[in-house]
C-alpha cells in the first residue's frame, strides 16, 4: 500500500522486493543494504517533500509504503539538529536503514545478562553515517540508538522493516549507572502529504 506517489517509488519496491525473495535473512539484508545504497546514490528516487519537514521536540516518523504481499513496510524519518533515541530494539524485526540526507550517528549495543532484574548493555561500535550509506539490524543484534549529532542540519533516513514496526522496546537508564529499565512504547506516524 503506497501512501503517496513519488518519483522512483516503483524502482524502490521493486529493489525491495526482489531483496525480500532471498533465502536467508542475512542474503536479504544484503541485497537490500546494497541495492538501497545504489537506489539513493543514483538520485532515481526522490522522497516526498514532507519527509524533509521536523517535528516539533522528537524525530518524525512517516510511513511511505506497506507490502500487502511481503509483509514488509518503508518509513521516512527526519531527524532535527541533536534528535535521537534512547537505546531500543525492533521487537525481533530485521531492518535495513538508509541515511537519505545529512548524518546519523548510530551506535550498537550487546544486551548483557540482567542484573537485580535491570537490563545492562555494552556498546559495541559507533558509525557516523552519511548520504548514500545503508547499515542493517539483525536480531538478536538489534539494540541501538540513532541520533543526529549536528546542532544545525536535519537528517533524513530511511527505514525497510520485516514487517509492520508500530511498537518497540526502549531503555531507560537508571540513576548512579544501577542498568537499564525496560519499557514499551507505541510508535506513532506523522501524515504523509
Amino acid at each position: 500500500m503506497l501512501t503517496t506517489e513519488f518519483p522512483g517509488c516503483r524502482d524502490l519496491i521493486e529493489a525491495i522486493d526482489h531483496a525480500v525473495g532471498m533465502q536467508t535473512t542475512f542474503a536479504v539484508t544484503d541485497t537490500l543494504r546494497n541495492g538501497l545504497c545504489k537506489l539513493m546514490r543514483s538520485g532515481v528516487v526522490k522522497l516526498p517533500d514532507c519527509v524533509f519537514e521536523t517535528a516539533e521536540g522528537r524525530y518524525a516518523r512517516r510511513e511511505l509504503y506497506r507490502s500487502e504481499k511481503y509483509g514488509y513496510c518503508v518509513v521516512a524519518m527526519t531527524w532535527g539538529p541533536g534528535q535521537g533515541t534512547p537505546i531500543h530494539d525492533h521487537c525481533g524485526m530485521w531492518c535495513v536503514e538508509g541515511v537519505w540526507s545529512g548524518a546519523l550517528e548510530v551506535v550498537q549495543y550487546e544486551r548483557l545478562a540482567d542484573e537485580d532484574g535491570h537490563c545492562r548493555f555494552q556498546p559495541v561500535g559507533s558509525i557516523q553515517a552519511g548520504p548514500g550509506s545503508a547499515g542493517s539490524l539483525i536480531p538478536p543484534h538489534e539494540y541501538h540508538t540513532i541520533r543526529n549529532p549536528s546542532e544545525d542540519a536535519i537528517a533524513v533516513s530511511l527505514h525497510i522493516y520485516s514487517g509492520n514496526m508500530t511498537r518497540c522496546a526502549i531503555f531507560q537508564p537508571l540513576p548512579e549507572e544501577h542498568g537499564y529499565e525496560r519499557c514499551e512504547r507505541q510508535l506513532g506516524l506523522d501524515p504523509v502529504h
